[in-house]
């Protein structure tokens, strides 16, 4: 019984290691994720966006100009195809190419530290400022230079306050009128929020914040939000984990990629990763901080 004590000490040893080395490689947040993709059936992949048939195409291109800027979220634009960023060391939004040209880039004005961006199907742009925990909601002119959010009504995200923990990721769910709201930790959290498509200039609805479950989503932390409109499935991007999961419309995890070397044809990790985007046909793009982009394509599976 004397020997045997060193062997259990010796055990548990290993087994802390071994658990250090899983979390070190972000492999803690993945192994159950793992076990959900093993049971997913062919028709369930084919049903979903399923993210372990992507391939990185253009991996850590920088953004020209904006290396000082730290980008942060990211969204596509059905009206212009094109993607917009924010910046928030220097508050600007920033229309991008769909390869990642920086096109033209819009002063923000009475923005403290802007973190999140969706362009809605009717033209309007909304931007989260984590900061202030306030949304904020306007239409873009094509030859704006600034635009000054001390003139316009902003929705204050005060449950979601955390000062840099607060909103970070928003995405617009077109099929139930509502954005989703990412908290990014302390805890982290997905919330709904109503949001009519058609505004209304004459009438300020009260909106009201509803938490949804997320126990399941085993991440460190949310950084981006994107909604595939094709299945209603919803990408979510964590920084911390280097991961981008897939939600069903129920949020059960149906598939993940690893932002890690080596996995899906990235030839170095994704580093803070902070703003993810799909479009119509199903390219998804990826920001990290400072000013590096990336695109992924689904490969075409064998016959």
């Amino acid at each position: 019984m004397v020997l045997a004590r060193p062997k259990l000490w010796l055990l548990a040893c290993a087994c802390s290691v071994v658990f250090v080395v899983l979390h070190y490689l972000h492999w803690d947040d993945r192994l159950l994720f793992l076990w959900t993709e093993y049971n997913t059936s062919a028709q369930q992949q084919t049903d979903s966006i399923w993210l372990p048939g992507y391939r990185a195409v253009i991996e850590a291109k920088p953004l020209a100009g904006l290396a000082d800027a730290e980008t942060s979220g990211l969204s596509w634009s059905p009206l212009s195809n094109t993607l917009f960023t924010v910046t928030g060391r220097i508050p600007k939004l920033v229309e991008l190419s769909l390869t990642g040209e920086v096109l033209r880039e819009v002063e923000l004005r009475g923005f403290a530290d802007p973190e999140g961006v969706e362009v809605l199907s009717d033209g309007r742009i909304v931007i989260i400022d984590e900061r202030e925990a306030t949304l904020t909601a306007f239409y873009l002119p094509l030859d704006a230079v600034y635009i000054d959010g001390n003139t316009l009504l902003r929705i204050s995200l005060a449950a979601m306050s955390g000062g840099n923990k607060g909103a970070e990721g928003i995405a617009w769910d077109a099929r139930n009128q509502r954005m989703l709201l990412a908290k990014e930790r302390s805890p982290f959290g997905l919330f709904s929020l109503p949001f009519p498509e058609i505004a209304d200039e004459t009438h300020v609805p009260i909106h009201t914040l509803e938490e949804l479950p997320s126990k399941q989503i085993f991440m460190r932390d949310f950084s981006s939000l994107a909604i595939d409109h094709r299945t209603g499935h919803v990408l979510v991007l964590s920084d911390e984990s280097r991961m981008l999961l897939e939600l069903d419309t129920q949020g059960n995890p149906v598939s993940f990629m690893s932002l890690a070397m080596g996995f899906n044809g990235l030839a170095r990790s994704i580093k803070q990763a902070e703003g993810v985007a799909m479009d119509e046909q199903g390219t998804i793009y990826i920001v990290s901080e400072p000013n590096l982009f990336y695109v992924f394509k689904k490969v075409a599976q064998e016959p």
